[in-house]
């Protein structure tokens, strides 16, 4: 059976390495500019060639997006940066730009082209075209059904892969090609400064009545008429395969390493058990569907995938993620028992948090004792980013995450 390549997003350095240790066959990235993540922390030069050798190291793919919709003052920029990319060597560039594809394949012939989903990728016509001037994946889009995968992958060539988004949030515009962004508030979408309006709630106003706002409701709660459930294809693995997909595609690279690993962590699980057994597949759902949702996460949709989406794709309820864990940092070894971690959240002595391993395994630990780096006791660690040992009553190793569990009301 032809298992198809686990595609995770990283927004830095620190979260690449969690991507690869918890089960990425692939990681995509953004560099500096170019990429459709403007707020994201993204990577300089040299923090990329670090994650590229470090995948690299462990037999991982990682792809550098460079998939704005170009404007004139961006080419120049653009030759530049793939000069650059070309000494650091990654394993593809996602490029939706027809310009931009050009001075790729003229700077760096050597370095794989996949077609971002942002260039609108719906029928094998499309496919076959990239594929003739030298792409080596398309990025289908998300209004696709697994129909119409795999009537494309009929149509083309063997030797051109399909990648296709299987979890995380779905724009409400065509594959992501917005304009409500630009519109609103001037900042543009389709060159990675989308403010999200599409998770907004709306009113109207009448011409002759300025001032005077007018609710239009969807239910009780209010209107979100743009707000669609995030995409989990969790359950769908033989599908997918079945499909003929070459690489499933996590959605992403704004998120922290705690949601990274755990989504990570679950399909790489998910995706072996099939490879081993359906059965084994299939008696391990809950477990799936349990970490699944243990971390943030909104409502869950199949999107398009058994065609097209009903009402209930749709959240007519506000923005807010629901908070299973709250992550409190990564772990790196220290002397004398102690782990060293660059704390995210405040945890304090005395409470009981969780070790999550890479290998599917989550182990309750209390935390015995933390010390700053004058080697001073702390009964807590309230400042975020603080570089803290730690004692705790269990083993944790290189790379796992502590985390903490919160209750329904989010304590």
């Amino acid at each position: 059976m032809k298992m198809p390549e686990l595609l995770v997003p990283a927004s830095s350095l620190e979260v690449l390495k969690t991507a690869v240790v918890f089960g990425a066959d692939a990681v995509y990235i953004g560099g500096e500019a170019f990429g459709l993540r403007a707020m994201a922390k993204n990577f300089s030069k040299e923090e990329m060639a670090e994650g590229i050798a470090f995948a690299h190291e462990r037999n991982v793919k990682v792809y550098v997006t460079a998939n704005i919709l170009a404007h004139n003052y961006d080419l120049e920029g653009v030759e530049k940066y793939f000069n650059e990319l070309k000494e650091i060597k990654p394993d593809a560039l996602i490029i939706s730009d027809p310009g931009v594809f050009s001075i790729a394949k003229r700077v760096c012939p050597e370095i794989d082209v996949h077609i971002s989903t942002q260039a609108n990728n719906t029928n094998y016509g499309t496919f076959n075209f990239w594929h003739s001037l030298g792409a080596r994946r398309v990025v289908s889009a998300r209004e696709l059904s697994l129909e119409e995968l795999k009537e494309i992958r009929a149509n083309i060539p063997d030797d051109l892969e399909i990648e296709t988004f299987i979890h995380g949030a779905m724009c409400i515009s065509y594959s992501g090609r917005c304009l409500l962004s630009n519109f609103l508030t001037g900042r543009d979408a389709n060159r990675g400064a989308c403010t999200h309006p599409c998770r907004w709630k709306y009113s109207i106003m009448e011409e002759t009545r300025p001032g005077e706002y007018f609710p239009v409701y969807e239910n009780e709660r209010g209107t979100y008429i743009f707000n669609s459930k995030d995409l989990c294809m969790i359950e769908h693995i033989p599908e997918l395969v079945d499909a003929g997909i070459d690489s499933l595609k996590i959605e992403g690279r704004m998120k922290t390493a705690l949601y990274v690993a755990t989504v990570a962590r679950t399909y790489r699980k998910a995706l072996d058990d099939y490879k081993e057994s359906k059965e084994k597949y299939l008696s391990n759902m809950d477990w799936y569907k349990e970490q699944i949702a243990s971390c943030t996460y909104r409502q869950f949709t199949t999107g398009f995938f058994f065609g097209k989406p009903d009402e209930t794709a749709q959240i007519y309820d506000n923005n807010t993620y629901i908070k299973g864990y709250t992550y409190l940092g990564i772990v790196e070894p220290a002397l004398d028992g102690l782990i060293s971690i660059t704390q995210k959240n405040k945890f304090s002595v005395g409470e009981e948090i969780e070790i999550m391993k890479p290998d599917g395994e989550n182990l309750l630990a209390k935390v015995i004792g933390i010390y700053n780096d004058e080697d001073e006791m702390m009964e807590s660690a309230p400042h975020p980013q603080q570089h803290l040992r730690v004692r705790l009553s269990e083993i944790a190793n290189k790379y796992d995450i502590l985390r903490r569990r919160e209750l329904e009301d989010g304590h």
